[in-house]
Parts: structure tokens; sequence; C-alpha cells
């Protein structure tokens, strides 16, 4: 019998919300868009990291990776590169609404 699949927590699942939903939360990207380097800060907080990793792809893969969302590392860094400011909002909104389901 072959193993296809790790055991995990978390079945495989989609980011909550997409990465051009700013609507669902407007608050989180007005923050973004006055201090990305703060909501960053503010994600790494959250993850118990530093405050520098909190944008890019390394924090999106690692939290991507801990609650099995579907993805790539390649589009991880796609997504943070084209879009960095939309990406962070959709990584901040995840962990929010995580938060309020409680598994966070």
């Amino acid at each position: 019998m072959a193993v296809t699949m790790q055991p995990g927590k978390y079945q495989p699942s989609e980011f909550q919300t997409g990465v051009l939903d700013c609507c669902d939360d407007c608050g989180t990207c007005f923050y973004g868009l006055c201090c990305h380097m703060c909501l960053g800060c503010s994600i790494a907080s959250a993850m118990n990291e530093c405050c520098l990793c909190g944008l890019g792809m390394p924090i999106r893969s690692v939290y991507r990776t801990k609650y099995n969302i579907n993805g790539s590392m390649c589009k991880d860094f796609m997504l943070t590169w084209c879009c960095p400011l939309c990406s962070t909002c959709q990584l901040k909104r995840d962990i929010d609404r995580r938060k309020e389901q409680g598994i966070f």
C-alpha cells in the first residue's frame, strides 16, 4: 500500500479569501496601504517569527505549509513579488479568520 499523502492536522484547503478580495476586510487593506511594513510585523508577531520575516515568500510558504493550504513556493514567490500588498493582506485576512474559528 503506497502512502500518497502524509498524515497531518489539517485537510488540504485554499486560502479563505482571494488575493484580490480587499473589500472583504477594508481595515486590513487600509492598514497595509498606510504601513505595509507594520502589517508584515503584525503577521510575523502572530506567527512567532522575527518582524523582518513578515513580508514575502518565506512567511507565506511557512503559513501555507502549516495549514496545508494548496500552492507552491513558486506561486508564493510570484504573488509576493508581483503584488506584495495584496498577498500580505490575504495572509492577514486568513490569519484573522483562523483566529475567529479557533484554529490559529
